[in-house]
């Protein structure tokens, strides 16, 4: 049996003839721990356009798409956690074929249940900025729950679709005050909804901005342009602090950070599901966390881009959207069964 998807052929810009193109594939099979899960959402994330621009595909195509909300079709022989008919939402795992097909193989273990309050559509914005933004503040914060009462975070691009969530997390999770960078008006009132106690604006030297906001951080999210700014996250971060990474910086000079004795991790969602760590189901446990949260009204959505249903004209535009460096929260399309 056959299902469609989207692949790209070869790396290279959006407007290339090969960027996207839709195919027919076989329908996979479960293995042992493996969903086959009908695709009912998707969104956008800068991975989708850094692996289609930078990474050709190891064989004839690569199907990209990391987020998913969709009904579970049918079960591997070990899965205990799901059942065929339960609606689900997932990020995938970057070492397998994307999302952005009819029907997708996704590991039970980093998959939660879809919100209740959300359509599929709106819960596919959810799990990769969810786990994400969680595995910053718990895993390279070092925090727990409760915790980080006098101190500050800064959000380093804070409109997009990590910043939107590690707002919310934060604020509603522990006790920091959180401090977000945005430059144009609508990204200021997009994080000011997110629940930032502060905006300060990353066009200008952010440790001047910091300081005429008479704010150290304590703990830095730099979600994008860390290069650009890592010099002045030094100068005005605590001493002690920790700085966490998820863009793709050229090189940083790290020795200027030894008087401080500052902390510098990266955080990448998709290291425990590529090497099949012993506590991947963490990812499963706090995507059920993030749903009960948006089920109670503590989180609110992030998707704030609608793209239509999944054909290669719209998820095209998506791409093209996303590279604009103007989207705010997430870009969010139907799949392509909506039934």
């Amino acid at each position: 049996m056959k299902m469609k998807a989207i692949v790209h052929r070869e790396a290279g810009p959006i407007g290339a003839e090969n960027a996207l193109v839709e195919v027919l594939l076989p329908k996979p099979k479960p293995g042992p721990h493996d969903l086959l899960v009908a695709v009912r959402g998707v969104s956008m994330n800068p991975v989708d356009v850094k692996v289609r621009a930078l990474m050709a595909p190891e064989g004839d195509h690569r199907v990209l798409g990391y987020d998913a909300a969709g009904v579970v079709e049918a079960v591997g022989s070990a899965v205990t956690r799901f059942k065929v008919g339960d609606p689900v939402c997932y990020a995938g795992d970057l070492t397998r074929p994307g999302t952005n097909a009819e029907y997708h193989l996704v590991d039970e273990r980093i998959v939660g249940r879809k919100p209740e309050s959300l359509g599929f559509r709106d819960a596919a914005a959810i799990p990769l900025t969810s786990i994400t933004a969680w595995e910053m503040l718990f895993d390279c914060f070092g925090l727990r729950e409760g915790e980080g009462e006098g101190h500050a975070l800064l959000v380093i691009g804070a409109a997009g679709g990590v910043g939107s969530m590690l707002i919310q997390l934060a604020k509603k999770l522990t006790g920091l005050t959180v401090i977000a960078t945005a430059s144009r008006p609508e990204t200021r009132a997009w994080v000011e909804r997110m629940g930032a106690d502060h905006i300060i604006n990353h066009r200008r030297s952010l440790d001047a901005e910091l300081a005429d906001l008479g704010v150290a951080p304590r703990y830095v999210a730099a979600l994008t342009h860390t290069e650009r700014h890592f010099d002045a996250v030094v100068k005005a971060i605590e001493p002690r602090g920790r700085i966490a990474v998820i863009d793709d910086p050229p090189s940083l000079d790290i020795l200027p950070l030894k008087p401080k004795a500052l902390t510098v991790s990266w955080e990448f969602m998709f290291t425990r599901p590529m090497f099949q760590t012993d506590d991947m189901d963490v990812q499963h446990t706090l995507l059920n966390r993030v749903a009960d949260l948006l089920d109670q009204g503590v989180l609110i959505p992030t998707a704030n881009h609608i793209g239509g249903v999944l054909n290669v004209a719209n998820l095209r535009a998506a791409h093209e959207h996303q590279e604009s460096g103007k989207a705010i929260g997430k870009t969010v399309l139907d799949g392509f069964v909506t039934a």
